[in-house]
């Protein structure tokens, strides 16, 4: 619709390798669809040099379409889109992984059935027709079927993928359901639409293709499964 501004947050550590190329994709993508966007960078202070990528790529593109708001030190997932969003100018939010995992070239389609529909979230998910996950082992694979499978189960969200992080909000609707979320790491997406669906926000899905990153390491270890237990524990009863 004309008037609307898409701010993309992307929380970033230790991404320069990745950032220059989900830069470039999400630029191509916003200017060929000729849509007005801007990309927050939320840089955790990353000992790789992310924020010094980040400053060259403002430099390349314009400050108005590259806002860097970089924190002091690793303050988790949720945090960071309470930051980006403080400094978003758009009435759209995408939030995306910046380790290329998220393709931009779905982006048309999210807009599209946002559009159509008037979602308040439109979601990505890899386990529906067309969707998928491409490069994982067969540990990450059991480890987000099962954590899926189980949440389906035990919360019945009416929604495909919970712990997918590629998604469109509406500005005041992430407002909320992250002013309503309690948790942090991997579970923060699984209890967003959690919230989600309590709050009679509307919800609508794209089949996307998830490829594991090309440069850099993996963030979900141990501790992350751990917490997502706790979590799913906590959301059983409340």
């Amino acid at each position: 619709m004309a008037g609307d501004k898409y701010s993309v947050l992307l929380p970033t550590y230790n991404e320069r390798d990745n950032l220059p190329l989900i830069v470039w994709l999400l630029v191509d993508t916003f200017t060929k669809q000729k849509l007005d966007y801007e990309i927050v960078v939320i840089d955790d202070n990353s000992p790789d040099g992310t924020i010094d990528v980040a400053k060259q790529l403002e430099e390349i593109y314009g400050k108005d379409k590259i806002v860097l708001r970089p924190r002091a030190g690793k303050l988790g997932l949720g945090t960071a889109y309470i930051h980006g969003i403080k400094h978003a100018t758009g009435n759209f939010i995408f939030i995306m992984d910046a380790d290329l995992s998220h393709h931009p070239k779905f982006i048309p389609e999210f807009i599209a059935l946002q559009m159509k529909n008037d979602y308040d979230v439109v979601t990505g998910t890899r386990y529906v027709s067309r969707g998928g996950v491409y490069g994982w082992d067969l540990r990450r694979k059991l480890i987000s079927r099962g954590a899926n499978y189980l949440t389906q189960i035990l919360l019945r969200p009416g929604c495909s993928d919970l712990t997918g992080s590629f998604r469109l909000y509406k500005k005041p609707v992430l407002e909320d359901l992250i002013n309503l979320n309690e948790s942090k790491g991997y579970v923060f997406q699984m209890e967003m639409i959690i919230r989600a669906r309590q709050q009679k926000y509307t919800i609508g899905e794209v089949p996307i293709t998830f490829v594991d990153r090309v440069y850099g390491e993996s963030k979900l270890g141990g501790n992350e499964i751990v917490s997502f237990a706790q979590g799913l524990w906590r959301l059983l009863w409340t």
